[in-house]
């Protein structure tokens, strides 16, 4: 966090930079590019492959997945594109794994990408530590508390550089940054309530089974959760183009409230000035029915809501003050009175240096020896929301939270919600 001065002082070399904007580094040599292997290659992972397969910075040279046409796509994909800068048109330097453990294994590999379902995001993230490769992990970064926390001390005795996928913290057109600079400067007074606009929680998985398609390991994609029967709405068939509903179920995601949540969540989390603790009490709705309306409440008194809006103030994230309020969403930011956005930043404002691109702030992190502008610690507490609303609804009674031991208070039953028993030998 800089004023405005520092900020431009550091633009001139006075000053070393806690990020680097991707305009002021250089190209890098073949020789100084870092290895990457990626981990899951659905939609999300296949997304961020063509992102990095066009960065000079890096160089894919494994994959991993479990199902088989999604790995050969994948393969083709990087082939292709690293074959139309050899004069031949070929190129044949990418390795191809169904167990990613074996992508681990492999000499040179700098650092992964994970982009698999949420419940196989910590397992794969922490072997990736002890393993001393950088890692970049979809979010949410979790699927429970505790194994955000083991992850987030992994990471630390790793020193590892770690970057969580919450892209609104550098992309979006900066609409979040901005929110959180003009919030942080009391533009809109003190904060007293804010709004979040995601779906509901997470429910017991109740797909019928399905016969497995030939190619897909379903015992490897089950993994550390409870053995069932395939669905093709769990894991789809082959190369798809659309984001699977496992993420509606409690065994392997949070809802469609931590898969948004994570996004909108972290915006209020980062804020508050909360990246590295959270709320004290979770409050769900009076109608024991109801998947929107819980509330947490912080230790100074600021509400956040889930999903629960006047007609008129709807937006991803909506922050209520004592002068005014902020409405920001990933398609703008508007504030109420106007004026409060009208009026730029000084020179004495506090900023957050700016990243424009979240693939890029990884690698500078690396490649500086700097923070992630999203690091472990920040998306594993942006995650415990998430993993705290579930709790709550599925408990339907108000919770007493502390966010420095990570444990309910006087709760038993609560604490239980934490973790899960793991299946087979995923044992972290």
């Amino acid at each position: 966090m800089l004023n405005r001065r520092s900020f431009l002082s550091t633009t001139t070399g006075v000053v070393a930079l806690p990020f680097v904007r991707p305009s002021i580094v250089s190209a890098v040599a073949p020789a100084e590019r870092l290895n990457l292997g990626f981990i899951g290659l659905g939609r999300m992972g296949m997304g961020h492959l063509g992102k990095l397969l066009g960065n000079d910075r890096v160089q894919v040279v494994a994959l991993c997945d479990v199902v088989k046409e999604r790995l050969d796509h994948a393969k083709s994909t990087v082939e292709d594109r690293y074959g139309e800068k050899t004069k031949s048109g070929k190129y044949r330097g990418v390795r191809e794994f169904g167990d990613f453990r074996q992508l681990l294994d492999l000499a040179g590999i700098d650092a992964v990408v994970i982009a698999t379902p949420d419940h196989w995001h910590t397992i794969p993230s922490i072997l990736a530590a002890r393993a001393g490769k950088h890692i970049y992990c979809e979010k949410p970064l979790t699927h429970n508390i505790a194994e955000g926390r083991i992850l987030v001390d992994e990471v630390a005795k790793s020193d590892v550089v770690f970057q969580t996928g919450s892209q609104q913290r550098s992309e979006f057109s900066g609409y979040f940054r901005k929110a959180v600079e003009y919030i942080w400067n009391g533009r809109i007074g003190k904060v007293k309530r804010v709004r979040i606009g995601v779906g509901g929680p997470a429910k017991p998985c109740d797909l019928p089974t399905e016969e497995i398609p030939s190619g897909t390991n379903w015992d490897f994609w089950i993994g550390p959760a409870p053995m069932r029967g395939y669905n093709e709405i769990l894991c789809p068939k082959g190369v798809h183009k659309h984001f699977p509903q496992w993420r509606l179920y409690q065994e392997f995601g949070g809802g469609g409230l931590a898969d948004m949540g994570a996004h909108h969540f972290d915006i209020a989390q980062w804020a508050l000035k909360m990246d590295t603790s959270g709320p004290t009490k979770i409050i769900p709705p009076e109608d024991s029915k109801a998947e929107n309306g819980l509330t947490f409440v912080y230790e100074n008194g600021i509400e956040m809501i889930h999903n629960t809006f006047e007609e008129d103030i709807k937006a991803d994230c909506v922050f209520e003050g004592t002068e005014g309020m902020i409405l920001v969403s990933r398609n703008g930011i508007s504030s109420r009175p106007e004026s409060i956005l009208k009026e730029s930043l000084g020179d004495n404002d506090k900023l957050i240096m700016p990243s424009t691109h979240h693939q890029n702030n990884w690698l500078d992190a690396i490649q500086t020896g700097s923070h992630t502008i999203c690091s472990a610690e920040t998306g594993h507490r942006s995650a415990t929301i998430c993993h705290l609303a579930n709790i709550g609804y599925r408990l339907r009674r108000e919770l007493t939270w502390n966010p420095l031991a990570e444990k309910f208070v006087n709760d038993y039953e609560a604490d239980q919600q934490l973790t899960r028993e793991t299946r087979g030998n995923w044992i972290i």
